[in-house]
């Protein structure tokens, strides 16, 4: 059976420049992975450097590209700024940023400190803004941009020990929204992936380790976790010509866990 990625064509993306925050683990390597391969230069960035040359390594000689890895906090617009002007001076432009750059860890809300709320914050919401700020000289200058902002299920219904990652969460998608409507007579469109559970990922071994992976997996329709090349697919095509005419919508790609999550203490195992 054919793999996630394996329904685009190869060099469906060539000629694309894309930054992706976040880009050293997790689900945005997945997605700089996938743009790679088929055919986009790639950017990755977060905050450590030896982190950024072992994915970048790893993923050149996967793809047979050239991966650009570049140190910068999101939380630092200046720290930002340069890695896309280091981006745009490596590859000559910049048409596509994902801001995937996010933090998260459990904590009841009665204990979570304000440092601790700031902090994801500032990763989460803050980092998106920041990037889409300092990238949009140039993405205006494509004709053919897209920003597109990982965000995550949490905030479509309450989710305990999440309260921080939830409102940020939910103001990316705000950010989604409303630049989609500003940004969009300069080229740029503006789209979400929101994951749900998904396999292989740091979210999903600090939030259902052990005996919560069965439990959650017992909530979800589709009665598995997502794979990271699931979500890549899902990129994959906000980028490609076939989403051309959608912009400021969310795109939830989470086996039907948030519409259809049951009663606590029920399942859909049967």
């Amino acid at each position: 059976m054919p793999g996630p990625l394996d329904v685009f064509r190869d060099g469906v993306l060539a000629g694309h420049v894309a930054l992706v925050t976040g880009g050293g683990t997790g689900i945005c390597r997945g997605i700089a992975a996938a743009y790679a391969r088929l055919g986009a230069d790639v950017c990755i960035v977060s905050r450590k450097q030896d982190v950024l040359d072992a994915t970048a390594k790893e993923l050149s000689e996967a793809t047979g590209r050239t991966i650009l890895g570049v140190a910068a906090d999101v939380r630092d617009p200046d720290a930002i700024a340069r890695a896309v002007a280091t981006t745009v001076e490596r590859f000559g432009k910049l048409d596509t940023l994902i801001n995937g750059a996010a933090g998260n860890f459990l904590a009841p809300a009665a204990a979570l400190t304000p440092n601790g709320f700031r902090t994801v914050i500032d990763i989460d919401l803050n980092g998106t803004f920041y990037a889409a700020r300092a990238a949009f000289e140039h993405l205006q200058k494509s004709g053919e941009a897209l920003i597109l902002n990982i965000s995550a299920t949490l905030h479509y219904h309450g989710t305990p020990l999440q309260l921080h990652a939830s409102a940020a969460k939910a103001g990316v998608d705000a950010v989604t929204k409303n630049l989609a409507v500003e940004w969009g007579r300069f080229g740029i469109r503006v789209c979400g992936i929101a994951p749900g559970p998904i396999a292989e990922t740091e979210g999903m071994k600090r939030l259902a380790p052990g005996e919560a992976t069965a439990k959650m997996t017992a909530a979800i329709p589709a009665g598995r976790f997502g794979a990271i090349d699931e979500i890549a697919a899902a990129a994959v095509y906000l980028r490609s010509p076939a989403a051309a005419y959608v912009t400021g919508h969310v795109l939830v790609v989470d086996g039907g866990h948030c519409v259809a999550t049951p009663p606590l203490g029920m399942s859909f195992a049967t």
